[in-house]
Order: structure tokens, then sequence, then C-alpha cells
């Protein structure tokens, strides 16, 4: 099982001291959204939220850690060409002695498309170019020469050198919840973070989020896992993440429950919905652990990466990972 924390919105310093702390903790991964714009649900934002550049962030955090892995969740297929992923991401491979997560997707902030006149395609355009950048990428990671002719990329002898640390590629974390990033992910992915549907819309949407449900995530994992066998991969080549964004660890199973009934009506769902809902983790530690334990065992879940606030909170990280998560 591995447990990490998406952190972003807080300066350079805070940063490193952010990530030290959760190496001591033990915590097995940080990862860094890749956005212009920090936008939350139903397009909420500040202005002047700090939105640094995440993949120049995490060649500093590498330097400053020796063990914790360090990757995106995710970057945005849209903003780089996948020649300078690649090689992007090889130098941060190269950087943390073959520490580095590949996290990519397709790109779903609409606002910050429109704000910059970076070209924005429907949904589907957007899918078969990542598709056809993940292809290119792997082939630069392990082919001598790559040579591709797609409906978006053209490479003609094409190289990158060095290669990535790790072989054959560092892990290939994709992230969303929609059928066609599935399907991509069954192809290409090592590692796919669940979460609710956006690419579509192009925004974070309340209903969406609404019809994220204990039952809709399995169907999703056994989506792939039939997806990747239409592809030649065994089943259990992918393995799947929780990403949780709203953690609250309470002191009393009434507390819990009245802070479900506070969040219920926000998320659209019933009391029992949002306690179970793969967005949200509520609960005493015995219950979040005993959730947490559930989830895996019947979402074959390997992975749990929490969002939000959790991120700045030095005490409410060391309270998750001793209090809880030490016996997941």
């Amino acid at each position: 099982m591995e447990f990490g924390i998406q952190i972003a919105n807080m300066p350079p310093a805070k940063f490193r001291e952010v990530a030290q702390t959760l190496e001591g903790l033990k915590y097995d991964l940080i990862l860094f959204p890749d956005h212009i714009v920090m936008e939350g649900p139903e397009r909420q934002q500040d202005p002047h939220a700090l939105a640094y550049d995440h993949i120049a962030v995490a060649a500093a955090l590498m330097e400053a850690t020796k063990k914790i892995r360090i990757g995106h969740l995710v970057l945005c297929n849209l903003f780089r060409h996948p020649v300078i992923t690649a090689q992007s991401l090889m130098t941060l491979d190269h950087l943390s002695n073959g520490r580095l997560v590949a996290g990519l997707g397709s790109g779903w902030t609409e606002t910050e498309f429109k704000m910059t006149g970076i070209n924005f395609p429907p949904i589907t355009e957007r899918l078969r170019m990542l598709d056809e950048a993940l292809t290119c990428i792997r082939s630069l990671w392990t082919n001598e020469q790559t040579n591709f002719d797609g409906e978006f990329y053209h490479l003609k002898d094409a190289i990158l050198w060095p290669k990535p640390i790790q072989k054959p590629t560092p892990p290939i974390l994709l992230g969303g919840g929609g059928k066609g990033l599935l399907r991509i992910a069954a192809k290409h992915a090592d590692v796919i973070n669940i979460i609710s549907e956006s690419g579509k819309v192009g925004h974070i949407s309340f209903e969406y989020i609404k019809r994220m449900t204990n039952d809709t995530f399995r169907e999703k994992v056994d989506f792939v896992r039939a997806e990747a066998k239409r592809h030649g991969r065994k089943p259990d080549a992918i393995r799947f993440s929780n990403g949780i964004f709203a953690l609250t660890i309470t002191n009393t199973r009434e507390e819990s429950r009245k802070t479900a009934e506070m969040m219920a009506p926000v998320f659209g769902m019933s009391v029992e919905g949002i306690m179970q809902s793969p967005l949200a983790l509520i609960g005493t530690p015995e219950e979040c652990i005993v959730e947490l334990k559930r989830r895996a065992k019947e979402w074959d879940v390997t992975q749990f990466i929490f969002s939000g606030p959790i991120g700045q909170d030095e005490k409410g990280v060391r309270r998750l990972r001793e209090e809880i998560l030490a016996h997941v």
C-alpha cells in the first residue's frame, strides 16, 4: 500500500519544509498538479493563488529529499510537446536517482485555455492527443530512435539521451474518470488515479462529483481491467489509486455523523453516500482505518492520494500518518 500527498499553492521554502516533513513521516510520494489557475468546483478560484511551475518545483524537492517518490498528478499534455515532456521527465528521473512518478493527463481546466489562447479542442481530440503523446514518450525513453507519424505528432529519427534511470520506464500515472481516459489508462498506465469526470465539461462539476460513488468507482476499476485485457495486458498490470479531496478526522462517532450531515447537501449526496464517497474520508481514526481497508479490498486500491489543505497542515499529516495510515 502506498500513501501520498498532493501539494500546491505555497511559497518555495514551504514546499521544501513540507517535503522533508512528509519524507520524515515515511509517506511514499509527493505529487503536484499542473495548472496556471488553481480552480475548485464550479470554477471557484482565487486569482492570487500561488501557481508555480511544478516541474521546476519537483526538481528542487528532489534535491531536498532522499527517498520519497516525487511526480505529478498530473502534467497537462496540451501545455508541452511530448518530446519536451519526455526530456523534462527523464531529467527529473536522473535528478532524483530514479524516484520520478510520471503523471500525465489530457487537460481539463477550460479557464486556463481561454485566458491564454492555447488551443483547447473537444475532449475526444484531447484524448487522442494524449494517446499519441504517451506512445511517443514511451518510445523516446526506450528506443534509440523514434519515428512516429500520427494525427497530431510527427517524429522522424527522433533521439533522446540519456534514457531514464528506471527501466523500462518510470511508472506512468494517469488521472481521470471518463471512459475515454480510462481506455487510454488501460493501454498505457501503470497506475490510474480515479476521480470524478471533468474533461468534457471543462471544470469540476458538483453534478459529476455526485455521480462518483462507491459503486461507480468499482465499475470503473472493472472497466479498466476489461480494457487492459483487450489490449493484451494482464488485468493486474494496472494499479488503482484513490484520490481523496475532502478529509475530516473527527474525535467521536457522533462528530463524524454531524460532519457528514453538514457536507452531504453540498455534494448532493445522502449521509451514507458521502461517508463512502471515493472523494472524501470522514471519521475518527478507527473509522477511517476501517473505511480505507474496505476500499482497498472492495475497490482493489493500492494507493491513496490526499489533496487539499492537508498538505500544508503539519499536525494534520502527522496525525493522518501515525493514527490512520500506519494501521491500514
